[in-house]
């Protein structure tokens, strides 16, 4: 085997970002475009780390490339390795005065026409030298992107009983907070039997045909029914949630819906939402790589993320610290 010695500046996180990133797309011209360069430049750029390393870090198969062994192991250690070094560039900015920086943030559907506009606005107006770059994704994908180093933070939920909650075993490794929760509502047409309060029992529902969303949400609402004592039957299944409520004020059936889908566009009409009971909110989360609130604009973006998902809860953390300062 080839013995490597690494110099000062042989490694630093470009180059581990570079290699990622043909590993990821599987060839150079993808790996290029992925990471705003030219392809030339990204191939000079690989050549002259190969030389520096001593050993090849790709190889042809037929059109595309693929990593050796050597680097694979480079890009196992990317994400960690650039983390560290992103945080250490953010805390020598923070000493310099510097608020500036970007962060790259992805998210759910429903957050994305409620959450990330005023996250976008509060960041605007407190902080202007943060930029964010925003793609949406379902939980588990959320996840992945952060532990692939395409994402800094991701903004996910989970329901109460999910089977198939992401912060379990696939976000082992990362950093995962709630920040908040998310009201789950009954929709229900106008004049319906149980549409006589503000609240639902979901038992009442049972002979009711009933529209599914998303699988996730599918798992909650089968956990849901199933602690009222019945199996729902589903009649139909849309992730669209204009077309869950169009569905329901026709009267094709009932459903449930998060408040954020409900707040994501004009509701209906010939609908009316009420509240399930508290517990069966789900709750918001952030997750990040460790160490990831190091860098100045991370830290930012999650304050920022914390005050719009949940004020109250941001005022009632700065009461609660402003009352221990002053018993110091």
């Amino acid at each position: 085997m080839t013995d490597v010695f690494l110099d000062d500046g042989d490694l630093d996180a470009q180059a581990l970002r570079l290699v990622k990133a043909i590993g990821d797309e599987g060839s150079i011209t993808a790996a290029a475009a992925s990471l705003g360069y030219s392809q030339p430049a990204v191939s000079q750029q690989l050549k002259r780390l190969e030389q520096r390393l001593g050993v090849p870090l790709v190889e042809r198969v037929g059109r595309s490339v693929r990593l050796t062994e050597a680097g694979r192991v480079l890009a196992r250690h990317a994400p960690a390795v650039t983390t560290a070094l992103d945080a250490a560039v953010g805390e020598l900015a923070e000493l310099r005065g510097l608020r500036a920086g970007r962060v790259r943030l992805v998210g759910f559907p429903s957050a994305s026409p409620t959450i990330v506009p005023r996250l976008l606005a509060l960041l605007g107006e407190r902080h202007p030298g943060v930029s964010v770059t925003y793609l949406e994704a379902e939980p588990p994908e959320a996840v992945e992107a952060v532990r692939e180093d395409r994402a800094d933070i991701a903004l996910t939920f989970s329901y109460p009983g999910d089977r198939d909650d992401p912060h379990r075993s696939s976000a082992s490794g990362l950093q995962v907070r709630s920040v908040g929760s998310d009201d789950l509502l009954a929709v229900l047409p106008i004049g319906h039997a149980a549409a006589t309060g503000e609240h639902v029992d979901v038992a009442v529902l049972a002979e009711e045909d009933w529209i599914a969303g998303c699988p996730r949400c599918r798992g909650h609402l089968l956990e849901l029914c199933g602690r009222a004592g019945f199996e729902p039957r589903i009649a139909f299944e849309t992730d669209n949630f204009v077309a869950v409520e169009g569905l329901v004020a026709q009267g094709i059936g009932v459903a449930t819906l998060p408040r954020l889908a409900v707040e994501s566009f004009p509701q209906l009409p010939g609908i009316v939402t009420l509240a399930l009971p508290p517990g069966e909110r789900r709750t918001l989360h952030v997750v990040t790589a460790h160490g990831a609130e190091r860098v100045p604009s991370v830290r930012t973006v999650l304050a920022a993320l914390a005050h719009v998902v949940d004020p109250a809860s941001v005022a009632r953390a700065a009461v609660a610290q402003g009352g221990a300062a002053s018993r110091n």
